[in-house]
């Protein structure tokens, strides 16, 4: 299983998945451009000294992003606002890539059109949207969950 984040905007939010991809497994790709510099030091204050146990790859665009996926046999997730199907319905395979889109603007119609699948998560009428980080994180939980990613305790 994979996170996959399409152009992120902010720092904080990038740092966040990292940080929660290093304490999952999970590896994390961001597809470039980003809205700030990706470095070390733009990311430390979320992903503190977590980044250097993460498995992380950037790709130039989305194109290379898909290429790779396509090569490795990775299903594209798309989680988005748009989508008719909850991420508590969906079959998750293990080979899952979950996308995430920019913080400002989600992912264009492009991109939206070339996912393999798109899930939502369930809100309160009215409401726009998560927060970026918490959306990956609720589910990557019920992805893992489903794969057996996590341990039965």
């Amino acid at each position: 299983m994979r996170i996959a984040l399409y152009q992120p905007d902010i720092p904080q939010n990038a740092g966040t998945i990292l940080r929660l991809g290093a304490c999952l497994g999970i590896a994390v790709d961001i597809i470039e451009p980003c809205g700030f510099p990706l470095s070390h030091a733009s990311l430390r204050r979320a992903g503190m000294d977590y980044l250097d146990h993460v498995d992380m790859t950037r790709h130039a665009d989305f194109d290379a992003f898909q290429a790779a996926q396509s090569e490795a046999g990775c299903r594209i997730v798309l989680l988005t606002t748009r989508a008719d199907v909850p991420h508590t319905r969906f079959a998750f395979s293990p080979d899952d890539t979950l996308l995430l889109g920019r913080e400002s603007a989600g992912v264009p119609d492009d991109v939206h059109a070339r996912a393999d699948s798109a899930v939502t998560i369930p809100m309160r009428p009215g409401l726009r949207s998560i927060n970026v980080a918490m959306a990956a994180a609720i589910v990557a939980g019920e992805a893992a969950r489903q794969t057996g990613l996590f341990p039965a305790a």
